[in-house]
């Protein structure tokens, strides 16, 4: 999934990486431009910067419980927002302009 960044929020990896460390408590690897890691509920999450847009791009765990996958969602959503500034209703609307083509 792509990430546009609101005015003000560059898109600088050591940035992200920093977002992704406080709302993770997981290690953080860097590796050819793109930020890996996993934690709770995502098997994996891959960050990366192509242009002035966040790609991010996840995997699920099988098999966790309820409780993992609502902390990883909420945590999700806060790294979401800390790092491109935009809230989830704020998201959701682009993604709904994005479709209607403008």
């Amino acid at each position: 999934m792509e990430y546009s960044f609101k005015r003000g929020y560059r898109p600088e990896l050591d940035r992200i990486k920093a977002a992704l460390e406080e709302e993770f408590p997981a290690e953080v690897k860097e590796e050819g431009g793109m930020l890996l890691l996993s934690y709770g509920a995502l098997k994996s999450i891959e960050v990366s910067i192509e242009g002035k847009k966040m790609v991010v791009i996840t995997e699920p765990s099988e098999d966790v419980g309820d409780e993992a996958i609502l902390d990883t969602n909420k945590r999700f959503r806060n790294f979401l927002e800390r790092s491109t500034g935009y809230t989830a209703k704020q998201r959701l609307q682009q993604a709904k302009k994005e479709v209607r083509g403008g």
